[in-house]
């Protein structure tokens, strides 16, 4: 996955460029670079490492150019080099690209025969041959035409920038499968791979759809599709401030979006119920009351963090809705030929809305007669376009790469989805639906609670940060929290981290357990507590350092420690305790200090908590 800048109009374009770029890091940051044509030519600067680096190595020089575009780019086809890194210029076509092209050995080894030399070994070097090739095959095309002939011949999921010295006042973009948006400003237009790179400078946007190209001009922009066909461009109004994309005072944005939870819950489920009759809003979320009514079974499919919220989503549709669900990681649905057809319901969950294993998925159950309805957090994207319904999570921007605040969002979205067919299907009395919905609309001010005592989760660090191995242990709706934990921890701290269901402990992984590994255990004030009582107790015997997570009364009051070690019986050698909830929603809650967890060793050993190794914010590309 990478990150895609373009500007053309009256300001000089190339820190408009770089501060795109800056916007754009998280969805790659091993190499950058830019392009702007010059009287003698196109100037090509990039560089490996982050965008401070190719802010530093244009800083010094008074660069300037009404056109260009830029790239920051996480690694698929090579390694992170200069020679790999964007933009890639063959003879006189330059360009920008995000996805794979999957022909693109097959048109390399072509383009050789006809004399086309590579210097890299990426396929975005390849397209950019593609057009300049068909430029030079008829050299009365316009650029757009070229392009147009050559997206047609690649295979894959790319969005691209493209530029040509033949027609140095135009850029000529194409969407397949890969996000890309169009800014229109005044007297200036953009194009970008997200929105926040734009906010800057224009709120009204064209998000392309795909197989669209755009040509962006200081006379305006024109879409077409593949074919040539114009298209009637909708102009969508985008309300995020610029403001939602910074990070407001915190450190890094991961602690801003940990602390935005309780407004983003409450955004998920405002106005998408009644608290006078329990129900739920159903024209809101997409379908007829009916037809959920009648579904067979629901598919919930995912990567990642998000795959962990559908392991809670199957817990509560099964609960609430009394309805059989299975939860599936995108990357392995689609290959493992599911039993899935007309009359079963298809939810992805995904922030991004454009995961490429998660698109493909929801394209092969839709193809197989599924019902889709897409969980995201982007309007407009490729998932939300290509669904059945949509329930928008309203989380707003997400910029650190660990994903926090879209995942309880995620959650919060699931409830209403259960509720939705639990009153539909008649398994979940008005009686019941009040109840959950009123604990509901307290979750935002019991995470206000936790999040208002982050200085004890800090505190707690401090113990741990030097440990090499965590196991995290729950039982039921709380187990695929523990798996978020531990993955929170992997992603921003590199330290290996085990999720585990409490009961399985001993089925392997109490092997690992001496007094140099922390367990953490999430103890809900449920059914089950004597049961992950008896856990703890199996693996303190065994040396472990037991960091409990539990549910107490006194916690909503601040006196949340003693009462909750009482009921441990001083088993645990550090302990916090979560406000008491109606037991479904304890996942939201749960969450929190586990993300506190995670931040806080993630500083203490000094990584890069917004932007950790190797990762990229939405994975695009399988």
């Amino acid at each position: 996955m990478c990150g895609i800048i373009g500007y053309i109009g009256n300001r000089n374009a190339v820190p408009i460029l770089i501060d795109g770029l800056k916007k754009l890091e998280y969805r790659g940051y091993d190499s950058a670079g830019i392009v702007f044509p010059t009287d003698t030519g196109f100037d090509v600067r990039r560089c490996v490492g982050k965008i401070r680096e190719l802010e530093s190595l244009v800083g010094g020089e008074n660069l300037s150019s009404f056109i260009g575009l830029g790239h920051t780019r996480w690694a698929t086809h090579g390694g992170p080099t200069e020679a790999n890194a964007h933009p890639h210029r063959v003879r006189n076509v330059v360009i920008v690209h995000n996805g794979i092209v999957e022909n693109y050995m097959s048109l390399k080894s072509r383009l050789k025969k006809l004399g086309y030399e590579f210097s890299s070994d990426t396929d975005s070097e390849v397209l950019s041959a593609l057009i300049a090739y068909h430029c030079e095959q008829n050299p009365s095309l316009l650029l757009e035409e070229a392009v147009r002939i050559a997206v047609n011949e690649a295979e894959g999921s790319f969005a691209i920038g493209v530029m040509s010295d033949r027609e140095p006042g135009k850029i000529v973009a194409a969407k397949k499968e890969s996000p890309l948006v169009v800014g229109l400003g005044e007297g200036e237009y953009l194009l970008a791979s997200d929105i926040p790179a734009l906010l800057n400078h224009t709120r009204d946007v064209i998000i392309l759809h795909d197989r669209q190209m755009a040509v962006l001009t200081a006379d305006g922009v024109s879409i077409t599709d593949f074919e040539g066909n114009p298209v009637e461009a909708k102009v969508e109004k985008i309300t995020w401030s610029p403001a939602m994309a910074e990070k407001g005072g915190y450190r890094h944005f991961m602690l801003k979006e940990i602390f935005e939870q309780p407004r983003t819950v409450m955004d998920t489920i405002r106005g998408r119920f009644s608290l006078e009759t329990g129900g739920i809003n159903f024209e809101e979320i997409g379908f007829a009351k009916e037809m959920l009514a009648d579904v067979r079974k629901v598919f919930l499919v995912a990567c990642g963090t998000s795959w962990h919220a559908g392991l809670v989503g199957k817990y509560l549709l099964e609960s609430v809705a009394r309805i059989g669900a299975e939860t599936d990681i995108a990357s392995e649905f689609r290959y493992r030929d599911p039993i899935i057809g007309p009359g079963d319901l298809f939810v992805a969950i995904t922030q991004s809305g454009e995961t490429a294993d998660t698109l493909a998925a929801q394209k092969e159950a839709k193809r197989r007669g599924a019902k889709v309805l897409s969980i995201c957090n982007v309007v407009g994207s490729s998932s939300a376009r290509e669904a059945d319904a949509v329930i928008y999570t309203h989380a707003g921007p997400e910029i650190g790469v660990a994903s926090t605040k879209a995942f309880t969002s995620q959650l919060a979205a699931l409830y209403m989805l259960a509720l939705s067919m639990g009153e539909a299907r008649g398994t979940f009395s008005r009686e019941q639906a009040l109840e959950l919905l009123n604990g509901l609309i307290t979750i935002p001010h019991q995470m206000e609670n936790i999040l208002h005592r982050e200085s004890e989760i800090a505190d707690m660090a401090r113990r741990y940060f030097k440990a090499s191995d965590f196991l995290y242990l729950a039982r039921g709706l709380n187990y695929p929290v523990a798996l978020e934990g531990a993955l929170k921890l992997k992603e921003i701290s590199y330290i290996h981290a085990e999720g585990y269901p409490a009961g399985e402990m001993k089925h392997g992984p109490i092997a690992l357990i001496d007094e140099e590994l922390p367990v953490v255990v999430l103890a809900p004030g449920d059914g089950s507590f004597l049961k992950i009582l008896g856990n703890i107790e199996e693996a303190r015997s065994r040396g472990g350092q037991i960091i409990a997570i539990c549910v107490d009364d006194g916690a909503e009051a601040g006196n949340a420690e003693t009462g909750a070690d009482s009921k441990l019986g001083g088993k645990a050698k550090d302990v916090f305790a979560i406000p008491r909830s109606h037991p479904l929603l304890a996942p939201l809650l749960f969450s929190l200090p586990l993300q506190l967890i995670a931040y806080h060793i993630a500083v203490l050993r000094g990584c890069d908590v917004d932007q950790p190794r190797n990762l990229a914010k939405s994975v695009t590309v399988e």
